[in-house]
């Protein structure tokens, strides 16, 4: 049986389809190898040109069309569509809905309350961070770890080497000296502001830290140190003290037992009712100036302040506005107001005549002085400013406020141990030796003690808290010292005013002073007696001597003094504060190195009655000529 044409065509196509593919430069479907093709034309075309049947030009062009004839053969079947990557498609369809869900929370969600900003100087700080290494009983515990601390825990180990000592302050800082605070560390930028550095009297450089950290003892340390030594617990406040079972009791109930133990909790500073009551935004505008923090906060201020008020004509008001607008001269350009309700700088301490000059040696320096001005009222200002309104009609508008007011002995733990507080002066009741009840002191700030020369008295000055603290620590090893020693204090205003004092310098008291002034022509030394805020003033003048300048004066039927002649120059001179013939105070007017004799004269319980001869012992007029030359 002969096979069927048709059969003899397809196998004859399927043969020269094998030789061709073979020969093709390029991929053809698979079905072509298992296809009866109808189209027997394409394949006779691709024959002819791999057997050289057609011309180069034509072969490429043939080919192409072959191909896809092929392609196209109603045996081959369609090309299979791509693999759905399903992975894909279900990351791509979370994102979306999870989108959508976000993008409809925010729609219908409520708007809150912008967040609060978290001030971290805020955050308490504790060193150690538990009280779990804290000692739970220590031979020697300081409440309090300023300047009176420092000085007792020096005394108690160099009269008991191997004492163990813990101090617990609330701050977060080792012991340091608050005056340069609002003096020297103003006058050199650099050196001061920026790392609590200053320049003592002689140039010397030094921290206004005590001491480097390393001079302490951690706490952890001091349970097992055989040697002894001082631990500073910060960021810790005593709130009860047990005076029978001789234990504190720690803000987050950690409960220390003591042998011996001292409260120096120091003061805090007052403040003014109208800014007290003031809102919120008010009173961030508004400083205290006491500790290193006030003085970081104030120095942060100052740099982005152009105007800015200072409240209080006392030593710390006075003080910081010299130092502020020494401070705006040298930097910014800021410009220092001093408001007070009184008629001159340092009016409670000064006579009134040396008061109003020394008002007007401080305006000289730049700051704008606003005497007999209380505040009435104090408003915001174009949303930035404060505006502060006085009871005589005056108003000032600036960018920041200090409070310059006094302070109050911290007394807290008086309320559940059982101590007397004194009603006139405040502070802790102590005897001579600076005893509250037995093996419990005060010092500095806080105490209010018995001198047997002036009486009782209590005293906010650094060489106070120093020599307080010192005798405190002594009796606190047994000397059993009491309270001789007078303790000094001093001040800077600028460049022409400095002046040390002694004893009870009070302005309401009786005054008797004597002033040298030197001109080119002669030599003229003035006496000044205030009694009953009475000024009376004599004026002796007379060629130099070798003698001494000073000589007596009769003040019988002395003129009135005008206490606003600034022709006056109070250069040189000595203050005395009286109580009858006795005096009480010295002060030395630019009179340095010399408190020694005030001190030797205020401890001699004797009459003058000659104070001119007194004065002469100071001798003013040589060391003023010593300082011209």
């Amino acid at each position: 049986m002969k096979p069927c044409k048709k059969n003899l065509e397809n196998k004859e196509s399927r043969n020269i389809m094998l030789q061709i593919i073979n020969r093709i430069p390029c991929r053809l479907p698979r079905c072509i190898y298992n296809s009866s093709y109808k189209n027997i034309q394409s394949i006779h075309v691709l024959s002819n040109i791999f057997n050289n049947k057609v011309t180069n030009n034509q072969k490429s062009q043939n080919i192409q069309e072959s191909v896809l004839k092929l392609n196209k053969t109603e045996n081959c079947p369609p090309k299979p569509p791509p693999k759905t990557n399903y992975t894909k498609w279900m990351v791509v369809g979370g994102a979306s809905a999870f989108a959508a869900g976000l993008l409809l929370h925010l729609i219908t969600r409520e708007t809150p309350d912008p967040p609060e900003i978290i001030d971290k100087t805020k955050i308490p700080l504790r060193i150690p961070q538990t009280s779990v290494n804290i000692p739970k009983h220590v031979p020697y515990l300081l409440v309090g770890g300023g300047t009176a601390s420092f000085a007792a825990f020096r005394a108690i180990k160099s009269n008991e080497p191997k004492a163990k000592v813990m101090v617990i302050s609330d701050e977060t800082v080792m012991p340091y000296m608050r005056p340069p605070l609002s003096k020297e560390i103003w006058f050199d930028a650099q050196l001061g502001v920026e790392k609590a550095r200053f320049k003592q009297w002689n140039g010397a450089e030094r921290s206004v830290y005590y001491e480097p950290e390393e001079f302490y003892m951690s706490a952890e340390k001091l349970k097992d140190a055989s040697n002894g030594g001082v631990s500073v617990i910060r960021g810790y406040s005593v709130v009860k003290l047990d005076i029978n079972e001789q234990k504190v009791l720690l803000d987050e109930g950690t409960e220390i037992t003591y042998d011996k133990c001292l409260i120096a909790t120091g003061s805090t500073p007052k403040s003014i009712d109208i800014f007290d009551s003031a809102p919120s935004k008010i009173k961030e505008k508004i400083t205290s100036f006491k500790s290193i923090k006030d003085f970081e906060n104030v120095k942060a201020k100052v740099e982005k302040s152009k105007k800015i008020a200072i409240v209080g004509n006392g030593f710390l008001g006075s003080e910081l506005a010299c130092a502020l607008a020494h401070y705006g001269k040298e930097h910014n350009g800021l410009k220092v107001y001093q408001v007070y309700r009184e008629s001159g700088n340092m009016a409670k301490v000064l006579p009134e005549y040396l008061s109003k000059w020394t008002t007007e040696k401080i305006k000289e320096i730049g700051v704008d002085v606003q005497p007999n001005s209380q505040i009435s009222s104090v408003e915001m200002f174009e949303g930035t400013q404060l505006k502060l309104k006085f009871t005589n009609g005056n108003s000032i508008i600036v960018d920041n406020v200090i409070q310059a007011v006094g302070s109050l002995p911290n007394v807290k733990l008086a309320q559940n141990a059982g101590l007397e507080i004194d009603q006139k002066f405040g502070g802790f009741l102590v005897n001579a030796e600076l005893e509250a009840r037995s093996n419990l002191y005060a010092a500095g700030d806080v105490a209010c003690f018995y001198d047997p020369r002036l009486g009782r008295r209590r005293v906010e000055h650094h060489d106070h808290a120093v020599v307080s603290g010192r005798l405190a620590g002594e009796n606190m090893v047994g000397l059993k010292k009491p309270y001789k020693h007078q303790s000094m204090f001093w001040s800077d205003l600028g460049s022409a005013v400095g002046y040390e004092a002694i004893g009870l310098v009070d302005s309401t008291l009786p005054t008797v002073a004597v002033f040298t002034k030197i001109d080119s022509k002669d030599d003229k030394t003035l006496h000044y007696e205030e009694k009953d805020s009475k000024t009376e003033e004599v004026k002796v003048e007379q060629q130099k001597k070798e003698t001494s300048p000073v000589q007596k004066i009769s003040f019988k039927d002395c003129p009135p003094a005008s206490v606003n002649d600034n022709s006056e120059d109070f250069g040189k001179g000595v203050v005395f504060y009286m109580q009858g013939e006795k005096i009480v105070g010295i002060l030395l007017w630019n009179v340095f190195n010399r408190i020694s004799i005030a001190r030797k004269i205020l401890m001699s319980d004797e009459t003058f009655k000659d104070l001119n001869e007194v004065a002469k012992l100071f001798d003013i007029y040589d060391q003023h000529k010593q300082d011209e030359d």
